[in-house]
């Protein structure tokens, strides 16, 4: 076989992230020939330096928790006597090994050939891969080189006093202190992890309100939460100078009403977003271009792909209203195989997409905020449902809510129009987001919601009773 014939497939892949490798696998099981360039380890940031780490590290983080909840509350007299940090990571770091191994072991399976390599576009289906030489892709090229940690001017990682969220878990030891730059996701999850292990946290946000894209009341709570645990939470605030210190950071903070304060930490953690990975590839060579942010448009949302035919986006690449979710990645990677083994696709839709936060105390939310449908000029019932209004949010007596948005109308003024919005905030409402997913998706309506019954007692049955409020059926809430 000549050596043009053996890098000639179908697709390839230019990253081996969860968009990339989604792809390649969807694209594999459709008979498609698929070559995935992956200049590191597959799984990319999500397994390898962001979700399966980092929520390994939390679910430690909730173990200590529990322990000072068995301890105060309960009667249990349980300490924990000293933290084992090696042994921590190791367990970390074998459940990210086991993850890898199955997402090799899969592709290996599907037949994808996995090149390592750094890959550059030489055309609209031309790639070079370092070290393996040219190759072509006769269906098309899958672009799913993924972002990194955004940094800010002045602010260079050494991963012992400055890091980002890349690094924050693989520093040596657990700092006393931590000063965390950035309220979203990442930052909240970060901050509180390090105040379960013990630091003194303060978390910094220039936004009026923690998680400032999600609904306001979710923001308020998860502040309320944080605070309870010690986390110094300061909002609409913002850093306007570092000194490196040999064993820390002195950072000066400037707080709504104009004044400077001064925070010294053992670690800065930089958490103030992400920013697309495009350098090296190319993208001129085969007529594209990135938007100023460093994204690379889509031409056609229901393919994922850009202006130039066949080459298509997954991923961290995509610009709004993709979320840079991983499960999003997940989606974008099934539509775009499907696309290019020609069969019909429509767009993924990111207003169903949940979006979790796996802090102590977690959020979790699917569709419009309160304040989004208002502003579409929508008409709208809301109904706040408290935890603790059910046994079981008793029993866990961490507080929280599940918040509901439904069209309004309707006889005694319950809403009978579409869900349009859920939110919640409080113990493992990670688990809970995926039935409101499919109310907020299916169009479903409050009395179809309170036509089923949920189990008691349950955290879940704080969502049917809102559900059975808003339906004009409440019996715990009126």
């Amino acid at each position: 076989m000549s050596q043009t014939a053996a890098n000639t497939t179908d697709v390839l892949v230019i990253g081996g992230g969860t968009g990339g490798y989604s792809t390649a696998l969807r694209a594999a099981s459709l008979g498609l020939r698929v070559v995935l360039a992956e200049r590191d380890l597959v799984g990319g940031t999500c397994l390898h330096r962001g979700c399966i780490p980092s929520k390994a590290m939390l679910h430690a983080a909730e173990l200590v928790d529990g322990i000072a909840e068995a301890r105060e509350r309960w009667g249990v007299k349980a300490t924990v006597d000293s933290l084992d940090w090696p042994a921590l990571v190791a367990t970390r770091d074998t459940i990210v090994a086991r993850n890898h191994q199955g997402v090799v072991g899969n592709l290996r399976t599907a037949g994808v050939q996995v090149v390592r390599g750094t890959a550059r576009l030489t055309g609209p289906r031309g790639v070079h891969i370092e070290g393996a030489g040219e190759f072509t892709a006769r269906r098309g090229i899958v672009l799913a080189t993924g972002s990194r940690p955004r940094l800010l001017p002045g602010l260079t990682p050494d991963g012992r006093r400055v890091v980002t969220s890349d690094d924050a878990l693989f520093a040596a030891g657990l700092p006393a202190s931590v000063l965390v730059l950035g309220g979203g996701a990442i930052g909240v999850e970060y901050a509180s992890f390090h105040r379960s292990m013990g630091a003194e946290v303060t978390l910094v946000e220039a936004a009026e309100r923690l998680l400032p894209l999600e609904d306001e009341e979710v923001g308020r709570r998860l502040a309320r939460g944080l605070k309870q645990r010690g986390i110094a939470v300061r909002t609409a605030s913002t850093l306007t100078g570092t000194e490196l210190l040999p064993d820390g950071v002195r950072a000066t903070v400037r707080t709504p009403k104009g004044e400077e304060q001064v925070v010294e930490a053992e670690r800065l953690l930089v958490a103030v977003g992400r920013v697309p990975v495009t350098d090296g590839l190319d993208l001129a060579a085969a007529g594209l271009s990135a938007d100023e942010r460093g994204f690379v448009a889509p031409a056609d949302r229901s393919r994922l792909e850009t202006a130039v035919p066949g080459i298509h986006v997954v991923g961290d690449l995509l610009p709004p209203p993709s979320l840079g979710l991983a499960h999003a990645s997940f989606a974008e990677g099934l539509l775009v195989a499907e696309a290019l083994a020609g069969r019909a696709t429509r767009a993924v839709d990111y207003a169903t997409v949940p979006r979790v936060t796996y802090s102590s105390p977690q959020t979790a939310s699917v569709g419009l905020t309160e304040a989004e449908a208002r502003a579409r000029g929508l008409e709208v019932e809301v109904n706040t449902m408290p935890l603790a209004a059910t046994a079981k949010g008793m029993v866990h007596g961490r507080g929280g809510m599940v918040k509901v948005i439904a069209a309004a109308g309707g006889p005694g003024g319950a809403a009978t129009g579409p869900v349009l919005g859920v939110h919640l905030v409080g113990p493992h409402v990670s688990e809970m987001i995926a039935e409101s997913q499919l109310i907020v998706a299916w169009d479903a309506e409050p009395a179809d919601v309170a036509a089923h019954i949920h189990a008691h007692p349950t955290l879940s049955e704080a969502v049917g009773e809102a559900f059975l409020t808003l339906a004009g059926r409440g019996l715990h809430q009126h």
